[in-house]
């Protein structure tokens, strides 16, 4: 495996759709734990992040070959990421049950180092934050996961979302203005009006459940980078 360890994203990408059989696992292995990251803060919960995340993989198995260098390999698979969450998100939007009965769900949304090491106010207003983000419009949700708790620069989440960094910006400037009256009681403590600390580019690696291989089925939307 050590040439494929010194190998590019597009490099690797070239020799997936060349028939190489470690290629794709490489290119899963770098970058699967910040696309589990941002499902899960997207969606909320594990069990649709991890079908996300799943659906994402295969989807850029599959559609390797429309692959065309116009952005990075990264940008490309958080865009298909962002895409297959949004689609779960929207499905899911109409039979969800109560907003909030999910205090352990959300728990779980924190990385175990930052729940054992920051205050108590700063965790209830992390757990207050991911529950409100849950009752934004899908577009602004993937918008302030990227930018606000995943710290992606404007014109990266652009990317991602394939939109322009003014909407990256207006999805943005109304999500925190819907967030913002949610959790007002919080903001004497310190916490702040900002959705989540910028720049948490920290991914929850060892809490990734295993992924099945891309065999399986169920190819979202989101290909030619």
């Amino acid at each position: 495996m050590g040439v494929l360890d010194d190998s590019g994203d597009q490099d690797l990408l070239a020799r997936h759709v060349a028939g190489d059989p470690d290629a794709f696992g490489e290119i899963v292995r770098r970058h699967r734990d910040r696309l589990w990251a941002v499902a899960l803060r997207t969606l909320g919960d594990r069990e649709e992040a991890a079908d996300a995340v799943q659906d994402a993989l295969v989807s850029a198995y599959r559609a390797a070959h429309t692959f065309r260098g116009q952005s990075a390999v990264t940008t490309w698979l958080h865009r298909i990421t962002v895409n297959a969450c949004l689609d779960r998100a929207r499905k899911t939007a109409s039979r969800r049950t109560s907003p909030v009965a999910e205090t352990e769900r959300l728990e779980q949304l924190l990385e175990p180092e930052e729940s054992a090491a920051t205050p108590a106010e700063r965790q209830d207003l992390h757990r207050e934050l991911l529950n409100a983000l849950r009752t934004l419009p899908e577009e602004q949700r993937a918008a302030l996961v990227l930018v606000d708790m995943q710290g992606y620069p404007v014109a990266e989440a652009a990317a991602i979302l394939d939109i322009p960094t003014g909407t990256v910006k207006s999805r943005c400037a109304r999500g925190r203005a819907r967030l913002l009256p949610l959790v007002t009681h919080l903001r004497a403590d310190g916490g702040g009006s900002e959705p989540a600390s910028r720049g948490r580019n920290r991914a929850q690696g060892t809490s990734v459940p295993p992924t099945a291989g891309p065999k399986d089925t169920g190819a979202v939307k989101g290909g030619g980078g």
